[in-house]
């Protein structure tokens, strides 16, 4: 199960780290293998999000994610996302920033920092959401109830999430926004770029949660009907339909994985930057760990672990919400990457421990009541 569901990972850390050697030498090694590890680390949480996503899709879909997903992942957000935002920000064409990227490496640096304002709104905005719209539902099993029963009646307020999300981002454009650090070590009003960015990140998340949301609903209705009818149901139409309508749901939920790992790797490509600006080298490392990620998601849904440890979702939710904040406050100030990391781990790691404890404790309980009933 180990090797099947990482073998992709191990092939491609394999084949990543003897790329960087032949590329760079054994400092390019270290590099990639750092890159990777920072990734993982800093990304853990996403793998929680997503299994929870990921148990709703086929096995096909779960290898859509695994192929064509990477691809996205490690040519899309990142080698191709730093370039784009280069050229947006600093208006050149792709193929003149393709072209800093790898000559200019210094002055590529310089143009992906000044633009972090805009990065950290979009991404800080959308992972704010994803945790609204959590924490302000009434889940069945809740890991700090003290907290989330009050937030599940406030979340019964229609469109309570967006208004939070909207004042979060008027106050952070009135605030860390107002003196936005700049290469050169001087500052610029970035008010309006965090306003603008933030604002799209937000219609992102409701024009790709909603799409995911509405056909996820119309598969659910379409199997329910299934289930009625599947006795007296015959081999045809129907079943072509109920497919169709599975794929269109599904890939949905697959665009909306990919929008939730773009907005997850923001704080990875930036962070990398301090490590390297050889943008073939981030591209090895940072590919290498959202491979792992992957394969991690995708081994939380066929192992269950989401099923046996009930709170790790609430705890991946938490994180998300932290991070989103720390998204916003890196608009003016910088927060290390290590903070960022250790953040959503010990988030996760509290909530798995909470799970562990709840298990046993029902386990002691079921224990109690048979030995009542031998008695």
């Amino acid at each position: 199960m180990l090797l099947k569901t990482f073998g992709w990972s191990f092939g491609i850390t394999v084949l990543g780290l003897v790329a960087a050697a032949f590329y760079g030498g054994w400092t390019a090694f270290g590099v990639v293998a750092i890159l990777a590890v920072l990734e993982i680390s800093l990304s853990f949480d996403n793998a929680v999000i997503n299994a929870g996503i990921l148990k709703k899709m086929n096995a096909f879909w779960q290898k859509i994610f695994l192929t064509v997903g990477v691809l996205i992942a490690v040519f899309g957000m990142r080698l191709v996302f730093p370039v784009l935002i280069v050229a947006v920000t600093a208006k050149i064409n792709p193929v003149d920033a393709v072209d800093l990227a790898i000559n200019n490496k210094d002055h590529y640096q310089e143009l992906v920092t000044d633009a972090h304002p805009a990065i950290a709104a979009f991404g800080g905005m959308f992972l704010m959401m994803i945790f609204l719209d959590f924490i302000f539902e009434d889940h069945d099993i809740k890991w700090l109830g003290w907290l989330e029963r009050p937030l599940a009646k406030l979340g019964k307020v229609d469109m309570l999430s967006v208004c939070v999300a909207l004042i979060l981002l008027l106050i952070a454009s009135m605030t860390v926004a107002t003196h936005a650090h700049v290469h050169g070590g001087g500052h610029v009003d970035k008010a309006e770029t965090v306003l603008l960015s933030g604002i799209a990140g937000l219609i992102t998340y409701l024009i790709v949660g909603g799409l995911s949301g509405f056909f996820e609903n119309k598969l659910e209705e379409e199997e329910e009907r299934e289930e009625e009818r599947e006795e007296a149901a015959v081999k045809g139409g129907t079943s072509r339909s109920a497919v169709a309508l599975a794929g269109k749901g599904a890939f949905f939920m697959f665009l909306y994985l990919e929008v939730i790992d773009a907005s997850f790797s923001f704080d990875g490509v930036i962070g990398a930057f301090a490590i390297t600006n050889d943008i073939i080298l981030m591209a090895l490392g940072l590919g290498i760990g959202a491979m792992y990620i992957r394969s991690l998601t995708v081994y939380l849904v066929r192992q269950g672990t989401l099923d046996d440890y009930v709170y790790l979702e609430h705890g991946a939710h938490y994180a998300i919400g932290a991070l989103s904040v720390l998204l916003l406050v890196t608009i003016r100030y910088e927060i290390p990457e290590v903070v960022t990391g250790l953040i959503g781990v010990v988030l996760i790691a509290a909530s798995f421990w909470s799970s562990v404890r709840r298990n046993k404790r029902i386990e002691a309980e079921e224990g109690h009541e048979a030995e009542k009933v031998s008695v």
